[in-house]
């Protein structure tokens, strides 16, 4: 007999818990779904682990030494916008600093409000303001005004369309996402990519419903450009690294500024400090290689602090 599977509406009614979470959980990794056509369904067997997992953990012994394996020190929660310099610094820090680092790749928005509710520690951020073209910042200032945060510049990166090779559909500029013989893969809300679209789709004046495919939402850049890989689109709009990694063509758009976002606490203070410093380390620099998209010449750059941060340093 085949497995039964649930919908998102149906997990949430098991679990008590709103749809927006049940689709947090699974952009976050913690439960595992699949995709019929456009829709999400999640397994019996997948509910029953997760079910297990999040069972709270039985009492500790006090005379129990802090840092043991069943009991391990902190870890670095880290979340935002899926890219592959923050993986690679996430699994570099890591082994550098002997640091356990936790990444969930759930978008800019997700990540930064993450940060703002106080669920991680570092936000990996590239979004647009539209009244302003200002990347991150005013998102930033508008949010965080008595916390310790700190900004970082990690790149600039190269945004546009990734298209077949040779670009058989001749896809030049947004108009050309509204063909009839065109269809296109987007990425999901609160994706800083996804910001950057509909700015440019509204200052060109095109409306979302003229494009096919505007609807069909991905997660990362890879799973977005694999739909032209597969040859199930015509276009998709994401960074050129993606097209690189894949052996696509890029047209390109615009360049952005990806910044990471550090709220210090008095519990991660020092595992920040460790990471700020490797960030702007010679050595993690020097790991870095086949940067196709990326403009790393202002790595580590501090592009903003709150007064708490100013006050904290200077101390």
């Amino acid at each position: 007999m085949d497995e039964k599977a649930y919908t998102p509406d149906e997990v949430a009614q098991i679990f008590q818990i709103s749809k927006h979470t049940v689709y947090e959980l699974i952009k976050r990794g913690e439960l595992q779904a699949f995709k019929i056509g456009n829709k999400m369904r999640i397994e019996h067997s997948e509910l029953e682990r997760f079910k297990e997992n999040t069972k709270a953990p039985a009492k500790k012994s006090p005379t129990e030494p802090i840092g043991t394996p069943s009991n391990p020190a902190q870890s670095i929660r880290l979340s935002g916008s899926h890219d592959f310099l923050v993986e690679h610094f996430a699994k570099q820090a890591a082994t550098a600093l002997n640091l356990q680092i936790q990444p969930s790749y759930i978008g800019s928005l997700e990540g930064l409000m993450m940060l703002y509710r106080g669920q991680c520690d570092i936000a990996a951020i590239h979004l647009l303001d539209p009244t302003s073209q200002e990347y991150n910042l005013p998102f930033i200032r508008q949010l965080f005004v008595y916390e310790s945060i700190l900004v970082l510049r990690l790149a600039a990166r190269q945004q546009g369309f990734i298209v077949a090779k040779g670009n058989p559909k001749n896809i030049h500029n947004f108009t050309d996402l509204t063909r009839h013989d065109v269809q296109f893969v987007n990425r999901q809300k609160g994706a800083g990519t996804r910001f950057l679209l509909d700015s440019r789709l509204s200052i060109n004046g095109i409306e979302p419903n003229k494009i096919a495919g505007y609807s069909n939402e991905e997660w990362n850049h890879l799973s977005a450009a694999s739909y032209i890989s597969r040859g199930t689109a015509d276009v998709t709009f994401g960074i050129q690294s993606a097209a690189s990694h894949l052996g696509l063509d890029f047209i390109p758009v615009a360049k952005e500024n990806f910044d990471m976002v550090f709220r210090f606490t008095a519990e991660n203070k020092q595992s920040l400090t460790d990471l700020n410093e490797y960030l702007q380390s010679p050595s993690f620099k020097d790991s870095l290689t086949e940067l196709e998209g990326y403009d790393i010449s202002e790595l580590g750059k501090i592009t903003y602090q709150t007064s708490q941060m100013e006050e904290t340093t200077t101390c």
